[in-house]
């Protein structure tokens, strides 16, 4: 696959337009993988999904590594921020980090 023109690190910032997204390093599904968080919602990509969570046999997946990104970086912003995963697996195209953290059968296991 082709390299990067940017490496993006936690925390970075990218402005677009008038809207900041704040970098978020989740390591997990790979290991540089990132979610992106403004106003109220997160952008999960890979690493969670509504009512599960992305794979981790990729090289430098970890489900360990995974769980503790969604439980240390996902699960600390507010409750009500809204999650839209990178996929629609399930019924429901977003979900919330409360919704999540009360009904993800994935993420309990930490």
């Amino acid at each position: 696959s082709p390299r990067p023109d940017i490496l993006l690190k936690d925390g970075d910032v990218i402005n677009i337009g008038e809207n900041i997204l704040k970098v978020i390093h989740t390591p997990g599904h790979t290991i540089g993988s990132i979610c992106l968080y403004t106003d109220g919602n997160i952008f999960t990509g890979d690493t969670l999904f509504v009512g599960s969570v992305g794979r981790t046999d990729l090289p430098g997946g970890s489900i360990k590594q995974l769980l503790k990104s969604i439980h240390e970086k996902i699960y600390s912003l507010p409750g009500n921020a809204t999650v839209w995963p990178g996929h629609d697996y399930g019924p429901l195209p977003h979900s919330t980090v409360e919704h999540e953290k009360k009904t993800n059968p994935f993420t309990s296991q930490l």
